[in-house]
């Protein structure tokens, strides 16, 4: 490309990108699901939405990846060997969901839509695809090794590994020289001036489709969990009395009520002399007073 040469003098589109990109990152870490994630307080239930959305995603970036394996601009950091992971979060899910895993996941909205704008970059304008490339496998070479072991000390998952495919990248066995290698290919990716800056926005972009799917997935696991002065409620079923405790229960009060009754007296007679006994005493304890 023309300008490719003005574009390299002045700075890598590595360094661009982590500037460009620098606001939405702090943005998406911020985010209630990954701030809790952050500090171990994710549910296994949290854990598995959040694979299956990933799931979709690299399901959609890895087909138009292929797709696109060819294209000058997105050919040199195509390495699907090292990178991939869809086969990964398969073995995932069947870990986590069982051998019916695919009818068990859903694609919820704010996924779907980050599945179709990949769809879209990928037919229409592949170049781009370089910009959700960097965002999605270098960030899971890098913050993505810290959430490995959070969810694994969260979730007492087996040291062994099992459900945490997604994080371990057989096929790279020196993450920081990959990565290095990787930046290296993006600086040198022949293209212009404007398509640099189209990358940059297609770069921000990920991340806040990324914010969407993070604060979609904090309102799927918080259905049912009103927050009331910053803390969880249960739901409404768990504070109902379970039907053995309403039977005890309701037997207590019924004895209750029954040995009311059997303490007062069987015949008017009885109840008209207590009556009159109670009424005496009454009033000598009111002279007595006085």
């Amino acid at each position: 490309m023309a300008h490719s040469s003005e574009r390299m003098s002045h700075r890598d589109l590595s360094e661009a990108l982590k500037e460009s990109t620098k606001e939405v990152h702090v943005q998406a870490e911020s985010t209630q699901f990954m701030e809790s994630f952050q500090k171990g307080q994710v549910s296994l239930r949290e854990f598995k939405l959040y694979l299956a959305s990933l799931y979709y995603i690299y399901m959609a970036l890895e087909e138009e990846s292929e797709r696109n394996k060819d294209n000058p601009v997105y050919s040199p950091v195509y390495f699907p060997n090292e990178l991939n992971r869809r086969a990964a979060l398969e073995e995932d899910l069947e870990y986590f969901y069982g051998p019916t895993w695919r009818k068990e996941i859903q694609c919820h909205e704010a996924t779907q839509k980050y599945v179709d704008r990949l769809h879209h970059v990928g037919q229409y304008e592949p170049e781009l695809l370089v910009a959700h490339a960097y965002t999605r496998y270098l960030g899971d070479l890098s913050g993505g090794q810290i959430l490995k072991k959070i969810a694994q000390r969260s979730l007492h998952l087996p040291n062994t590994g099992e459900g945490l495919s997604f994080f371990n990248f057989p096929g790279v066995t020196n993450i920081s020289k990959f990565k290095q290698l990787y930046r290296a290919r993006m600086n040198s990716l022949p293209m212009d001036s404007a398509t640099e800056e189209r990358i940059l926005e297609e770069a921000k972009k990920s991340f806040l489709l990324n914010i969407e799917v993070f604060q979609e997935l904090q309102r799927l696991t918080s259905q049912g969990q009103p927050s009331e002065n910053g803390h969880l409620v249960q739901p409404k079923l768990e504070l109902r009395a379970r039907p053995g405790n309403t039977t005890h229960s309701s037997k207590e009060s019924d004895r209750a009520r029954m040995t009311h009754k059997n303490m007062l007296p069987s015949t008017p007679l009885l109840r008209w002399t207590l009556a009159l006994f109670f009424l005496a005493a009454t009033i000598a304890v009111g002279l007595y007073a006085m």
